[in-house]
């Protein structure tokens, strides 16, 4: 009888002491309640994730010994398996293209050990603040990469056609400032572009030379057969900025517009950039330059159910000089 109370004052013990740690210790972790708090905070906290996007960057970033991956294609595995696994928590992820030369550049100016997982994710950080980023949305890994290596083309396209319009100073006749006064004015050429162009969806290309690099400009724009074309802020502001570029240099920079409407073919219409202005190209012009290889030179066989149609007069006041 002794041995039995002495197992049952043993066993009050135990679960006594058990109680004082699981409220010892749920003070410390979280209660319940807590735990869903943060739970929902993670939700709700957006990650970026930087992404070696070809075989070229991920060997560069290999010399460094705490990066953990030594196959490119293992690597985009398991960043694929990350972005999904962020997504089923709901959280909202942004991806990043990752440049080691970049990435090198920034931790030699921050005074910051490249070795390390820290260094790399303050990197990731800055460029997605101010670089070339894509939502994930749950799309596969080789769907996500031309899309964020678009994406970063048009970003630095953009950057250097903005450089070059600040470069160009102020009119020495009236004080104004060039390139904001092409800006204008190619911004004024493309609403009356599209205003122009009609109903349906319009896809507009932009391809100006300069003396380093060919700068091309895309923009994709909708309109109803009623009111004005709808299209994304960015997309026309980077359209229009290097459009502006081929104004301010008077360069021999072009415009093709293709249009697609339903029941009828698709219309390519193009235009040259002369004084400032959209001169029409004939259809005969527009199909030597639709259908005739860029890079070779060679002619290129045209698209059926296409139509190539002279440029059209948009009807845009002529520009101001300002030198």
């Amino acid at each position: 009888m002794a041995q039995t109370d002495n197992t049952k004052r043993n066993d009050q013990h135990k679960a006594t002491l058990k109680a004082a740690h699981r409220k010892k210790h749920g003070r410390r972790h979280g209660t319940p309640h807590t735990t869903t708090l943060r739970r929902t905070l993670r939700r709700e906290a957006p990650s970026t994730v930087g992404l070696l996007v070809d075989a070229q960057d991920f060997a560069a970033m290999r010399r460094y010994g705490t990066f953990p991956f030594d196959d490119h294609t293992v690597y985009l595995q398991q960043v694929e398996a990350l972005l999904k696994a962020l997504t089923a928590q709901g959280v909202h992820i942004t991806v990043a293209l990752f440049d080691p030369e970049d990435f090198e550049e920034f931790c030699a100016e921050s005074g910051l050990d490249a070795d390390t997982g820290a260094s790399r994710s303050r990197f990731t950080a800055e460029i997605a603040a101010a670089g070339a980023t894509v939502a994930y949305t749950g799309q596969g890994i080789d769907d996500l990469i031309p899309v964020l290596v678009s994406r970063a083309v048009r970003q630095a396209t953009w950057e250097y056609a903005t450089l070059l319009l600040a470069d160009l100073g102020t009119c020495a006749d009236c004080g104004q400032d060039i390139g904001r006064a092409a800006f204008d004015r190619a911004s004024h050429l493309l609403m009356r572009l599209l205003e122009t162009a009609g109903p349906g969806t319009h896809h507009l290309v932009c391809s100006v030379p300069t003396d380093n690099d060919q700068l091309l400009a895309v923009l994709h724009t909708h309109r109803d057969s009623t009111g004005p074309a709808r299209l994304d802020s960015a997309e026309g502001a980077e359209f229009a900025t290097v459009l502006a570029v081929a104004v301010a240099l008077e360069s021999r920079g072009g415009v093709v517009l293709r249009t697609s409407a339903p029941d009828s073919p698709d219309r390519v219409h193009g235009w040259r950039l002369a004084h400032g202005g959209l001169a029409p190209l004939t259809a005969g012009e527009v199909f030597n330059a639709y259908c005739t290889d860029a890079d070779t030179g060679e002619p290129v066989s045209p698209e059926s159910g296409v139509e190539y149609c002279a440029g059209f007069d948009i009807g845009a006041e002529p520009p101001e000089t300002h030198r």
